[in-house]
């Protein structure tokens, strides 16, 4: 059944034509913030979160920052030995870091940084991250565990110890199925519509205090890939905010598109690839197309 204000029509079957010409299975919620007009293409199914589980933390940190529960301008002093896997931020460096809470949060949105991710999540705390979701009225939404834990139980179900040999042993019989970190229902998940919501309640400062969500609004604009969300919206006056989310054949964007007029549009693609395919364009650039084709439809009188 659709909700209230869904959108049920041709833009649907669009949609639905442009994951399966990407070689994707899509999954897609987009609304207008103001008016809760709304497209869906299985928005209610629970998907992958990936690296996507770093917005509902950085929430959960801006609302404690607000309560006072923690001071965001506490430097923590990352050691070598205390790196979490990752190709970006802190997860790559070699030397002593000493960095402020809020910095990391910062670096783990803008640049996906899993080592700064992790920091931020053992300070906020994992219970209180699902604690504030279920605060938030998210209720496909759930944070397993941090990035560490997500990496552990990916090398020890493909029985591996680099993402190489993860990636050698993907065509074996079963093993797609074996790992928990593509499995919704045993890795952090939520649904696109819980995403929507969270972005909606961030963008009219309902998720926080004003000032943190202005905070959060900045980091979320601030990401640095520009190549899956913002690829669907190639104008100058358009602003793309967003948070990606990758894993083997998990590619995921949520975000905010803003009109010069004021029109807003939250928005959430998740895809996973029909093949265990390191590099795939289409895929990425699908989540910019189908999108944009959800957002159209709703700017239309």
């Amino acid at each position: 059944m659709s909700a209230p204000g869904e959108v049920r029509t041709d833009v649907h079957a669009r949609i639905e034509a442009a994951f399966r010409d990407a070689g994707v299975t899509g999954f897609l919620h987009a609304t207008d913030i103001d008016t809760g007009r709304q497209v869906a293409v299985r928005a209610d199914e629970p998907v992958v979160l990936a690296s996507v589980f770093k917005v509902p933390l950085l929430v959960a940190f801006h609302r404690q920052a607000a309560e006072g529960l923690l001071d965001p301008t506490e430097p923590v002093t990352l050691l070598p030995g205390d790196r979490t896997t990752g190709p970006t931020g802190v997860s790559v460096l070699l030397d002593e870091v000493r960095m402020s809470l809020r910095d990391l949060a910062c670096f783990m949105i803008t640049v996906s940084d899993n080592t700064a991710a992790d920091v931020v999540l053992d300070r906020v705390g994992l219970e209180a991250v699902n604690a504030t979701a279920a605060d938030l009225g998210l209720p496909g939404t759930a944070v397993d565990g941090s990035g560490r834990d997500l990496l552990d139980s990916l090398f020890t179900d493909a029985r591996a110890s680099t993402f190489g040999e993860v990636w050698a042993r993907l065509d074996e019989p079963g093993m797609l199925a074996r790992l928990r970190a593509l499995d919704p229902l045993r890795t952090s998940r939520s649904t696109p519509r819980d995403m929507t919501r969270l972005l909606g309640l961030i963008w009219r400062d309902e998720a926080a205090p004003p000032a943190e969500c202005a905070a959060m609004r900045r980091l979320l604009g601030l990401q640095v890939w520009p190549h899956r969300l913002s690829s669907g919206f190639p104008y100058d006056d358009v602003v793309v905010s967003g948070k990606t989310g990758t894993l083997l054949t998990i590619r995921n964007e949520i975000g905010v598109v803003e009109y010069p007029d004021g029109g807003r549009y939250a928005v959430a693609v998740f895809t996973r690839s029909l093949l265990p395919i390191a590099v795939l364009p289409q895929a990425d650039a699908v989540i910019g197309t189908a999108a944009r084709l959800a957002v159209e439809w709703l700017r239309r009188p």
